[in-house]
């Protein structure tokens, strides 16, 4: 293992996992980074209180103390968390019937259900269930990261024509812009044009250069100085600052009020824990670094603890934030802090400028992103190389965004479940044969190969449950039908097999029976210590005798060479 550079320290408590160890010639950057993510983020937190339905000011709190929870307690160096479109969905679904949208009463609402998502989230934590993020492959990451792409792209383009967004999804989306394409904006066309040629001129000249922060900079001063406003283009306008009030949601704190709010909960507590875990789990990937989906939930849940007692509503992983940062150079939780920084100030004190930024602009930034996200290159490798996991991330891609990110991360989960038991079901066995040169190889199971007259040593490649115990039973009996010269040892090598369940240890007294009637004695190879008893629990050692199991091949052969020399 190599070891780390001078200039990298370690940390020795269990937080700031996502920060250390740090680099110092990679501060600038992460500097840079945050303070680009943050004339990113800052407008884009602002839209979502529009599908939250909270006054403007908390998109800005959901930066401020809930990021910088995350940052500190959290384990993934990529993971930004923050106001998120599907959560804000929801929590807007639940609370239309219970209070007036934008009023204290909805925004205490809100903020209950960040504090019932965070108790979930840390209760997720204690009994391990962060373990459900294993059960996305590479593949349905792929597809999932893809998919957001599509959406976040397609949902962007009616912004950067000037055409009012109607309706919730993809299709949704694209069928509006199609019926009201006659509103088209050429002012407001020519400044998400602007945005683009900038962005996209200063990454052909260096990666290095901020492109979204130029151009973001760039349009607020040509919009404050020629009034954009006056030609049709929609901006911001006025924003609220002042710090949050630290304080627990003021609602009437009752049973029945848990009780109608508690689906709600469960609902976003799983597009948190899924979205999250996926999100973190792709950057993990693709920069090559660990986290703990444990840590991670209770990093999630210090940060809804934070939305939830500074007034504010759900936050959650957020892929598109987590590319934002990423795009700018961002490789470890700085650059949150950062902007966590920036947006104080912010707050305290500009506010005023944000009121010039065009919509539109904001809207061909995300939409670069959102293509940016679009992973052709994976899934043409994944084309190539696994043809039927091309069409799991197509699938799963597709859910995304023809349904929603949360069914579509749902949907990854269960396909990812499925190619697992597919697998499992069946299991690419082989018998071991002996080689010219004395040495052992493979075969496939459908061959004849006895390693040594007499003796087939039949490889298992799973573990041993009960989608598969009918192919072992097959396989068994196959092999048993047309040995030739007749099998009298039949040996399992079991080095693949890690767990059995009552299914198999039931087959495998089953196969002892189909053996023994036809004198063949079945022995174990390689077996591990915790299979080795969950074989004695199932009653197969006392069938097949505890002198059946042998720990290397070449106590097997003298054995069986042994008792061959035995007389009868």
């Amino acid at each position: 293992m190599a070891t780390p550079h001078r200039e990298e320290r370690e940390f020795p408590l269990p937080i700031l996992q996502g920060i250390v160890p740090i680099k110092r010639s990679s501060l600038p950057t992460e500097v840079l980074a945050g303070l680009t993510f943050a004339c990113l983020a800052i407008p884009e937190v602002m839209g979502y209180t529009k599908i939250a339905g909270t006054p403007v000011v908390t998109g800005l709190y959901t930066i401020l103390i809930p990021m910088a929870l995350f940052a500190l307690f959290g384990s993934s160096r990529h993971l930004v968390v923050g106001a998120d479109s599907a959560t804000a969905a929801i929590t807007a679904s639940a609370l239309a019937g219970m209070a007036v949208s934008g009023s204290s009463e909805y925004l205490a609402l809100a903020s209950l259900l960040a504090l019932m998502a965070a108790v979930l989230l840390i209760a997720a934590r204690l009994i391990g269930l962060g373990f459900l993020a294993d059960f996305l492959s590479r593949t349905v990451l792929v597809g999932f990261l893809t998919g957001v792409g599509i959406q976040v792209a397609t949902g962007e383009v009616p912004g950067m024509l000037g055409i009012e967004a109607s309706g919730h999804g993809t299709l949704a989306k694209l069928q509006g812009l199609i019926q009201h394409y006659d509103q088209t904006s050429w002012p407001t066309i020519a400044v998400s044009l602007s945005v683009l040629v900038v962005v996209i001129g200063c990454k052909s000249l260096s990666p290095k250069i901020p492109g979204p922060l130029i151009a973001i900079l760039g349009i607020i001063f040509c919009s404050w100085t020629f009034q954009f406003s006056a030609a049709g283009v929609t901006v911001l306008g006025a924003v609220s600052g002042g710090l949050p009030a630290l304080s627990i949601p003021d609602v009437d704190w009752n049973w029945a009020l848990f009780k109608q709010l508690t689906p709600t909960a469960l609902s976003i507590f799983v597009v948190i824990l899924a979205q999250s875990a996926a999100t973190s789990r792709a950057y993990a990937a693709r920069y090559e670094d660990k986290f703990s989906e444990n840590t991670d939930l209770v990093g999630l849940g210090l940060a809804n603890l934070g939305a939830a007692f500074t007034g504010t509503f759900v936050v959650n992983g957020s892929p598109t934030k987590t590319e934002m940062v990423a795009s700018a150079g961002g490789r470890n939780q700085i650059a949150q802090l950062t902007t966590v920084a920036i947006v104080l100030v912010v707050i305290l004190f500009l506010t005023g400028p944000l009121a010039f930024l065009p919509n539109a602009a904001l809207s061909a930034v995300v939409f670069l992103i959102g293509v940016k996200l679009i992973d052709l290159k994976g899934l043409a490798a994944i084309y190539r190389q696994a043809r039927s996991e091309f069409w799991i991330a197509v699938a799963t891609a597709g859910v995304v965004v023809l349904i929603g990110v949360e069914q579509g991360i749902i949907f990854a989960m269960v396909l990812s479940l499925i190619d697992h038991t597919r697998r499992g079901y069946h299991p690419k066995n082989a018998i071991i044969a002996q080689s010219p040169d004395g040495g052992w190889h493979i075969s496939p199971v459908t061959t004849s190969n006895q390693f040594k007259p007499g003796l087939v040593i039949y490889r298992f490649s799973h573990s041993l449950y009960y989608a598969n115990t009918q192919r072992l039973s097959d396989e068994v009996a196959s092999i048993v039908n047309r040995a030739d010269p007749k099998l009298r040892w039949f040996c399992i090598e079991a080095s693949a097999i890690d767990d059995m369940d009552f299914t198999a240890g039931y087959s495998l007294r089953n196969i002892h029976g189909l053996l023994q009637s036809k004198n063949i004695r079945l022995v174990f190879l390689l077996v591990e210590p915790d299979v080795r008893k969950e074989l004695d629990r199932y009653g197969v050692t006392d069938l097949v005798g505890p002198d059946a199991y042998f720990d290397t091949g070449s106590d097997l052969i003298k054995a069986f060479q042994h008792q061959s020399k035995s007389p009868a």
